[in-house]
């Protein structure tokens, strides 16, 4: 199983799915414990919800899972969000703070993972957006991502539908940011942005508007297109398919806007 598949297109928007793939190495696998094993926190099925909703997007998808390394997170394992509950480079606890381990990884090991896994998913992403980004003068990073609802160790309450991040603005210009805002908030749904998830390592890392790369990261409620936030987090293709609709609403506005973004 090769760490990262590249699906490329000639759009100027850039798909990133950093936490969908649910492939582990056996070895790995077999130092998981049985909560682990279960891979609750998955992405689940954001590659089946945003397929085809854009033609001629570019897709670049982690096929490993977040448990053997998140590529969403700084190589060095800084804390996205200090002083919060969070999870790490390599998760030692799940979402909900318990462990998923029999024997945690030791550094040696994260090092191995970094090299054979984290780094050639950024890799091919970051090619794809230099790709993008010559032949179109402008690079749109959307980065795609789902978590439950409810989860009290991450945060209070129930999480809105809809999470924008673009890390207070800073990481794309602010026109994605107010067009992706104003579908979103249009569709009646719950919408924050830049709230509890403000976008992760990957849009503060390659949002870099001035040098024509805008990147924003969507979290999406997985009660938006689950039968139930639990296994076999089966996907439901009515609440889906509603969902689709505002989605690619959002993903054809932001193409339709990298002309003018072009500097």
């Amino acid at each position: 199983m090769t760490p990262v598949e590249v699906i490329r297109g000639d759009s100027p928007v850039v798909l990133g799915m950093p936490h969908t793939g649910t492939w582990l190495p056996e070895d790995i696998r077999a130092r998981l414990n049985a909560r682990g094993q279960e891979l609750s926190d998955t992405d689940w099925h954001i590659d089946r919800l945003y397929k085809g909703l854009l033609p001629g997007a570019t897709i670049v998808r982690a096929t490993f899972h977040r448990y053997v390394i998140d590529a969403n997170r700084s190589p060095e394992d800084e804390s996205l969000y200090p002083g919060q509950n969070t999870t790490g480079l390599v998760p030692t606890t799940d979402f909900d703070g318990a462990a998923i381990w029999k024997t945690e990884p030791n550094k040696s090991e994260i090092a191995e993972r970094l090299a054979g896994y984290h780094r050639p998913y950024h890799a091919a992403l970051s090619a794809e957006l230099e790709r993008v980004r010559a032949k179109h003068g402008v690079a749109i990073l959307y980065d795609c991502h789902s978590i439950r609802s409810h989860i009290p160790f991450l945060f209070e309450g129930t999480l809105p539908d809809f999470n924008i991040g673009t890390a207070g603005g800073t990481t794309c210009d602010p026109r994605i940011e107010a067009a992706t805002h104003r579908i979103c908030q249009a569709s009646g749904r719950p919408t924050v942005l830049n709230g509890r998830f403000k976008g992760g390592w990957t849009t503060r890392h390659y949002g870099r508007p001035q040098a024509g790369i805008h990147a924003i990261q969507m979290e999406l409620a997985q009660s938006t297109h689950l039968a139930t936030e639990a296994a076999p987090y089966a996907y439901d293709p009515a609440r889906a398919d509603a969902l689709r609709l505002i989605l690619s609403d959002i993903l054809q506005s932001l193409a339709d806007l990298a002309p003018d973004l072009r500097g």
